[in-house]
């Protein structure tokens, strides 16, 4: 965004409410992230994607004593997905439907929020561009495709239907439609369209 670097980021949200999508109930919720995830069990992107979605739905309860044996579930299973996934996605990020975690390892998701119908690739980062702003982190539109070892700092906003390459530096806006490719990246517009963008962002995590 234009003057991110010398503007405060508006606060975070709190992570005292159930964030999870409200267009569909939790166990829908998490059956389309297991079909989003090919049907793997083990697929660590689904279980990294379930013990978030648990951890908004935890906040629906309303009684901190019922919710309390809840929040230590969440907070032992989003050790864990740290731990054994590879991957650092805290509960209070906003994320949408469908989101695909492909691959596992090197994945920090330090975000505001993820849209829908969106692609993340291991060795991704998403997060902060300084400490002295920590609320400045990015915001994911719907229809993103992220490539393997992308970093995306500070408060920006990659726009629906953009692609971040691999190994790319975003540190500005991606409009929507457009391609970051490069350290620092460049902004170009797409090219050949959306299936063969996500498709060269494929080819490059492999």
């Amino acid at each position: 965004m234009a003057g991110a670097e010398r503007q405060k980021a508006p606060p975070l949200p709190a992570g005292n409410v159930n964030a999870n999508p409200s267009d569909i109930s939790f166990w829908a919720l998490v059956a389309e992230d297991f079909r989003t995830q090919d049907s793997k069990i083990l697929a660590q992107g689904f279980w990294v994607l379930f013990w978030h979605r648990f951890g908004n739905w935890r906040m629906s309860v309303r009684s901190r004593v019922l919710r309390a044996p809840l929040s230590v579930i969440y907070n032992v299973m989003f050790k864990a997905c740290e731990v054994f996934c590879g991957c650092k996605l805290s509960y209070p990020v906003t994320v949408g439907r469908r989101v695909r975690i492909d691959h596992f390892g090197g994945m920090i998701f330090g975000a505001r929020s993820i849209g829908s119908d969106v692609i993340l690739r291991q060795n991704t980062t998403l997060g902060v561009l300084s400490t002295d702003d920590l609320n400045a982190k990015p915001m994911i539109g719907d229809r993103c495709d992220i490539g393997a070892g992308a970093v995306i700092l500070g408060h920006v906003r990659i726009g629906p239907d953009a692609v971040v390459g691999a190994n790319a530096v975003v540190l500005k806006d991606v409009p929507p439609h457009h391609l970051a490719v490069g350290v620092p990246a460049r902004i170009i517009p797409r090219r050949g369209g959306p299936a063969d963008d996500r498709a060269s962002a494929a080819d490059a995590a492999e």
